[in-house]
């Protein structure tokens, strides 16, 4: 089992596949803005930063690492897939994305430290649509996403854990715009993000028990503002033609390219005897306000110093926010298969970083979900549903509900246990 599940990680992380979104609301910034929620997590409304199981991987608050058990070893896989309905005014549209969303592993270090490492999701670029102009025609389209490498280190002294993820975050986000006029032929605009950059996510959290059954956890995530690294340019070619594309634009993304200052907060409590209780609440902010997204000019137009017609106009983004709330129950810890099966409910509501046009995009949801036990009782299934709807505001731009099913895989492994020999 071992060996199966070490070669499934290689394979996973050598490919970086990531899910990919469906939506034209990712075409503008980096796309859509993930919360490094795994399958169980996502099944609460998306809530972590108070979660300190042991039993799964929290990304969320790399505090949560120094929970582990000092001969448990962890693996969690992560896939999805979304039905979206898209509506503009009278015209409708559905569509499908998904794929593997993300891939981690936690292991202990010593009976106070605990770490993790794996491959996540930050964000996720997806689409595809046209529309007529005035003599011709638009084809957009997009993929990619930036994805996080990381590794996580958490200790504990009494009730307090502190911990840090650091990152390695890359991706390649591609918006091509299609422009075919009446006449015939078709000239390709490709605008390319190539981030090459690192992060860095610090958590804590503080676990109070007045008894072996009750535990309340407060948690808290902190990532600062800082600058991207990378390069973006845009390219133009005539597609009826084999010459290379010409470089129409180009610039270096550090000081006008920007993460922003990040802030997460939550409160859980879990109640553990005969059965299992917990619940928690979460909030988020992050300042994209302060984030600067540059506009790209042309080299004519850089070297005389003047403005230009934008090849790709920079944006100004609000900051984002987001309240999640979630809850599991166990109804027996130690009775039959159907018992022990965990079942889990959330929601959450919030506003998006994008600015369009002087609209913001507001993003609500519920999910639910089970945690299914195998028959050796410690490796879990998480299989959940959710639905989420994304609209603007004040102008109504593109209403969008999506039906997302999420399946993750959450293996618990014994490590380094000697067994006696007789």
């Amino acid at each position: 089992m071992k060996a199966k599940i070490l070669i499934a990680s290689a394979l996973l992380a050598a490919a970086g596949a990531s899910a990919q979104t469906s939506s034209p609301y990712s075409m503008y910034g980096y796309g859509i803005i993930g919360d490094r929620a795994t399958s169980l997590q996502s099944q609460m409304g998306g809530v972590g930063y108070a979660m300190n199981s042991g039993r799964q991987i929290n990304v969320m608050n790399p505090a949560s690492y120094a929970a582990i058990d000092s001969l448990t070893f962890l693996f969690d896989i992560g896939a999805d897939i979304s039905f979206l309905k898209s509506k503009e005014g009278s015209a409708k549209e559905n569509s499908i994305g998904g794929g593997v969303n993300y891939l981690t592993m936690q292991f202990p270090i010593c009976k106070f430290m605990g770490g993790s490492i794996g491959l996540i999701p930050y964000s996720s670029v997806g689409y595809a649509f046209g529309n007529t102009i005035e003599h011709g025609a638009l084809e957009n389209q997009g993929t990619g996403g930036i994805n996080q490498l990381y590794l996580g280190l958490s200790g504990k002294v009494a009730g307090l854990s502190i911990g840090a993820n650091i990152s390695y975050d890359f991706s390649n986000i591609i918006n091509d715009v299609f422009a075919t006029p009446n006449g015939g032929g078709q000239t390709k605009f490709e605008h390319v993000m190539q981030i090459r950059d690192w992060n860095i996510n610090i958590g804590a959290q503080y676990t109070f028990r007045w008894n072996r059954w009750n535990k309340l956890v407060v948690g808290a995530t902190y990532s600062p503002r800082k600058s991207m690294r990378g390069k973006t340019f845009v390219t133009q070619q005539e597609t009826s033609q084999t010459t290379v594309p010409d470089t129409v634009a180009f610039s270096q993304m550090k000081d006008k390219y920007f993460n922003p200052t990040s802030i997460g907060a939550g409160i859980s409590y879990t109640y553990e005897k005969a059965y299992r209780l917990m619940v928690e609440a979460d909030v988020t902010w992050q300042e994209w306000s302060k984030a600067p997204y540059a506009a790209l000019y042309g080299p004519e137009d850089i070297a005389n110093k003047k403005p230009g017609e934008l090849v790709s106009a920079g944006m100004d983004f609000n900051n984002r926010t987001r309240i999640a709330l979630g809850a599991e129950f166990t109804p027996k810890l130690r009775g039959n298969y159907g018992e022990r099966i965990a079942y889990r409910l959330g929601a959450y509501t919030g506003q998006d970083y994008l600015n369009i046009n002087g609209n913001k995009v507001k993003e609500t949801g519920v999910t639910c979900g089970v945690g299914l036990p195998t028959p050796e009782g410690k490796t879990m299934i998480n299989l959940g549903f959710e639905w989420k709807k994304r609209s603007a505001s004040p102008m109504q731009l593109i209403s969008e509900n999506y039906f997302n099913i999420t399946l993750g895989v959450n293996f618990n492994e014994v490590w380094f246990w000697k067994r006696k020999i007789r």
